[in-house]
């Protein structure tokens, strides 16, 4: 099985880190270290080797470690599918950040063509009780993971509403420049509903054909009222745009479309509605997913996803936890995970890589360890 890995990573004046370097063999890496001390920055670090804003959203200036604040730099080479890469990203005087890839400058959305990168962090625990637009961006993650032009749709997108709600709330009338944004929002958006679909359509299909400790979930992609009567036909969305401009106009911004869509999971052995599941269901459904789209990224793009999974382990039972090892192993699958003390990993033995993460006068230091 081909395989994706991080063989080295560099962290310079990012977050916590002043200056820290890994060399690593490809399998999971266990990070263990009290609260503060920077765990979660390696994993954020790790993160930004994929489009977007990272794992915590932040933006550039934020990851510069303070109080120099002189910017930050990630470097990193990575194997993929048998060919080795070298990846820089990097922000200068909280700049927009760059990236290089073999040494030349690239967009964002080129990271999603060599790298696949998963994260599961405590924030999303609420995922399935909170507002839709977290559910969306986690299935977006999930999308982007398989289609990385997903990326350029959902900016296409977004780009032409925000003008058009520009045009709503100066009031604007004219039929003309609400037409040529429409259209543009309507192509965008079809290909945007129909990457959503087959990502669930994946998940779905990788969940029912696994053997796993974790519960599968039934997903759904729901439209509040007016839906589109199809979401991946322009000229339905399109049309769904137009009849909606007085009460648009009313409310100031657009109200129906792909950016009001959600995920419904249902938690399949017990019919029960996510959200109306346990804490500890709900997270195991997250997990699930995770796994779940792990699976389908190996059949699909050929290696299975670096995986960051940020305090897992504290939330699962002994059972559970050597489960999820197991899977992760099992899937080949190069995973970052975090917690408090080493008992958290020790079912994972010489199967991963350790690390300990300390802090001492404001600056984090990662110290390699034997396996206990």
């Amino acid at each position: 099985m081909s395989r994706l890995a991080i063989t080295a990573l560099t962290l310079s004046h990012f977050r916590s880190h002043k200056r820290a370097r890994l060399d690593l063999d490809g399998r999971p890496v266990a990070i263990h270290g009290p609260n503060g001390a920077g765990k979660t920055n390696i994993l954020e670090a790790v993160s930004m080797l994929s489009p977007g804003r990272g794992m915590r959203r932040a933006g550039a200036e934020d990851l510069s470690r303070r109080p120099e604040a002189l910017g930050w730099k990630i470097t990193a080479s990575l194997t993929a599918l048998g060919r080795a890469h070298e990846i820089e990203t990097f922000s200068e005087n909280a700049a927009p950040r760059q990236v290089r890839i073999d040494g030349k400058t690239a967009p964002q959305t080129a990271l999603g063509r060599i790298a696949r990168v998963l994260w599961l962090i405590p924030s999303m625990d609420r995922l399935w009780i909170e507002g839709a637009e977290g559910r969306r961006r986690f299935l977006d993650r999930a999308t982007l993971s398989f289609e990385p032009t997903h990326a350029e749709a959902v900016l296409t997108y977004e780009k032409a509403m925000r003008e058009r709600n520009r045009l709503l709330k100066d009031q604007v009338a004219d039929a003309h420049w609400y037409r040529a944004l429409e259209s543009q929002m309507a192509e965008a958006g079809a290909v945007i509903q129909r990457n959503r679909t087959h990502a669930i359509d994946r998940l779905t299909e990788a969940q029912a054909n696994a053997e796993t400790a974790f519960p599968t979930a039934d997903l759904t992609l729901t439209h509040p009222d007016p839906a589109p009567e199809a979401p991946d036909d322009p000229a339905s969305l399109q049309a769904v745009f137009a009849m909606g401009r007085s009460r648009d106009m009313a409310a100031g911004r657009t109200l129906a479309g792909p950016h009001r869509a959600d995920l419904d999971a249902i938690f399949a052995a017990k019919g029960v509605a996510a959200r109306d599941c346990s804490t500890g269901e709900q997270k195991a459904l997250l997990v699930s997913l995770i796994l779940a789209n792990g699976r389908a990224l190996t059949e699909h793009f050929g290696a299975p996803p670096i995986l960051l999974l940020d305090e897992v382990a504290a939330h699962l039972d002994a059972g559970r936890r050597a489960a999820l090892y197991d899977e992760i192993c099992a899937l080949g699958a190069q995973a970052f995970l975090t917690g408090t003390g080493p008992e958290l990993f020790t079912e994972l033995g010489q199967r991963a890589q350790w690390l300990s993460v300390r802090e001492d006068d404001q600056t984090s230091h990662i110290d390699p360890e034997e396996t206990p």
